[in-house]
C-alpha cells in the first residue's frame, strides 16, 4: 500500500474527511472531526499511524516487525505502521478499518446518529 492507495482507502468511509492540522506535511483522516488516522506525506521511509486496543496494540507490535509504537503518539493507543510489503494490504486494511471503528465507537450519540444518516 502506498500514499495514494491509504488515502483512496480512508475517503472511502463514511463519514471521512482529510485534513492538515499540524502543518503542510502530517495528513489527517477523521471521521466526524476525531482523528483516526495520520501520516507524513513527504517522510521516507512510509508509515501511518493508527488507533488501536491497547491490548490488541501490544499483541501486533509482538506479531509484525512493520508495527511500532505510535510515533509521537500516545504509544498504548497508538500504533506506526510501515507497509514494507511484509504484511498484506488486506491485513493493512483491517488495522486502519480497526483505527476507524473504535473511533466512531468513542463518538457522542449525536455524532454517531448523524454519521448513521450520511450516505458517504
Amino acid at each position: 500500500m502506498n500514499i495514494e492507495e491509504l488515502r483512496e482507502y480512508c475517503l472511502k468511509k463514511k463519514g471521512v474527511e482529510e485534513t492538515f492540522p499540524f502543518d503542510s506535511d502530517t495528513l489527517v483522516f477523521k471521521v466526524m472531526g476525531k482523528a483516526f488516522l495520520l501520516t507524513g506525506l513527504g517522510q521516507k521511509p512510509f508509515s501511518f499511524n493508527v488507533k488501536c486496543d491497547p491490548e490488541k496494540a501490544i499483541e501486533l507490535r509482538e506479531r509484525y516487525a512493520c508495527v511500532i509504537p505510535g510515533y509521537h503518539m500516545n504509544k498504548k493507543h497508538w500504533n506506526t505502521i510501515l507497509p514494507d510489503g511484509s504484511v498484506t494490504d488486506d491485513l493493512l486494511g483491517r488495522w486502519i478499518d480497526d483505527s476507524y471503528d473504535l473511533v466512531v465507537a468513542g463518538l457522542p450519540k449525536r455524532l454517531k446518529e448523524k454519521l448513521t444518516k450520511r450516505r458517504s
